[in-house]
């Protein structure tokens, strides 16, 4: 068990329970699936098997026990409807006890490059999630609604590109941030075109706030006054021009503004919830996805 929750689900339904019978069953467990980890290494086109088919796939096997999931660089919005419309009864052996779950219980969400994911795909999606407490999202602008209907929400991760044009400097998503997300203890706003007047709305409307990551954020400038309250109200304070190696995001940024991102999946690691695992391990077996395959445990479980 313990090798197999340092696994992603990708290695898990393509490979793990493929090994024997026992780890087949094993995996067909869902409090194997409280935590569902789809990182991959973005070339999509590359891969032999639907990953939002696989993911609606482990959706399923948590049976309204999911409470982390991470999917990167898929994904539309029938996926997360799908997250968010699922409903499960489980029905004990004896058949006298019922238990009806859904995902409302989920505390963590990532979606990071899933840029078929809209804005609306992502604001329905907010009032589902009542209990949420960490959410990282890129690009999108939904941060008003996340903030009104996750009252809990503790960490938030909004990076962006970064650019050094100062025609772009502007402080909606950091307006939006201190007015709706006063609970914040965490905030990561790497490459966020926020300027000063955006940076003292957040450190007056999130007062609970410990560390604040603002790197790539060209347009602020901590000296003087500004600096002074950054320093007396932040714990952990990451400054525009420190450096990204910890950042599993590596940036390309020149002088006229352009910004790429290339991925490097051995530094994401700061989320022990997911695994550690080498996603480059590689897997030998890489026969068809067979869908939806039924579940082999002690509960009857029907979808309704």
């Amino acid at each position: 068990m313990s090798i197999l929750s340092r696994l992603g689900a990708i290695q898990i339904i393509e490979s793990a329970q493929k090994v024997c019978t026992q780890w087949r069953n094993i995996c067909k467990d869902r409090s194997m699936w409280r935590s569902i980890d789809m990182r991959n290494h973005g070339d999509l086109s590359s891969m032999p098997y639907d990953l939002e088919q696989m993911c609606m796939h482990a959706i399923d096997r948590s049976c309204g026990g999911l409470v982390h999931i991470n999917i990167e660089y898929f994904g539309m919005d029938e996926l997360l409807a799908y997250l968010t419309r699922r409903q499960y009864t489980l029905l004990s052996p004896s058949y006298f006890n019922v238990e009806c779950l859904t995902t409302s219980n989920l505390r963590r969400l990532r979606l990071v490059m899933c840029w078929d994911v809209s804005d609306k795909g992502l604001i329905e999606a907010a009032s589902k999630f009542p209990l949420l407490e960490e959410l990282e999202i890129t690009g999108k602008d939904s941060i008003e609604a996340f903030g009104r209907c996750c009252p809990l929400l503790k960490a938030f991760n909004y990076n962006q590109g970064g650019f050094r044009d100062p025609s772009d400097q502007f402080d909606k998503d950091a307006l939006a941030i201190a007015e709706n997300m006063h609970g914040l203890r965490h905030l990561q706003l790497v490459g966020n075109n926020l300027t000063n007047r955006g940076l003292l709305a957040i450190l007056d409307g999130c007062p609970y706030l410990e560390s604040l990551d603002l790197r790539k954020c060209f347009h602020v400038n901590l000296k003087g006054d500004v600096g002074k309250r950054c320093a007396e109200q932040i714990k952990d304070l990451r400054r525009p021009d420190d450096s990204l190696h910890d950042y599993p995001f590596t940036e390309e940024i020149d002088d006229p503004g352009f910004s790429s991102y290339g991925y490097d999946s051995d530094d994401y690691n700061d989320c022990d919830d997911y695994g550690d695992y080498d996603y480059y391990g590689g897997f030998d077996d890489f026969g068809g996805y067979d869908g939806f395959d039924g579940y082999d445990s002690d509960y009857n479980v029907c979808l309704v």
